[in-house]
């Protein structure tokens, strides 16, 4: 169960830091956060080339890190619960 919640939480943050990058596409260009918004490459290469922020590189790890670790945490948790084993 703590396991599920951690990775709930991790998850959140990564949206926020998804939101932070995708607002700054929008505010370059409508046609730039469309894109970013509906083709999840082009967003990915958005970050990397053409985000600009002064706390640029823990914002994608924040995004990239957290999501995986988030997954990773939400899957694991769920195992658990199904397999009836006791969480940590």
């Amino acid at each position: 169960m703590t396991l599920s919640i951690l990775g709930h939480l991790f998850v959140l943050l990564a949206v926020v830091c998804y939101a932070l990058i995708l607002l700054h596409a929008f505010q370059r260009s409508v046609g730039t956060g469309f894109m970013a918004l509906c083709l999840p490459p082009y967003f990915v290469y958005y970050a990397f080339s053409q985000f600009e922020h002064r706390r640029k590189g823990l914002i994608l790890a924040g995004f990239l890190g957290l999501f995986v670790l988030g997954v990773v945490l939400r899957a694991f948790g769920l195992s658990q619960a199904v397999s009836g084993a006791h969480p940590l």
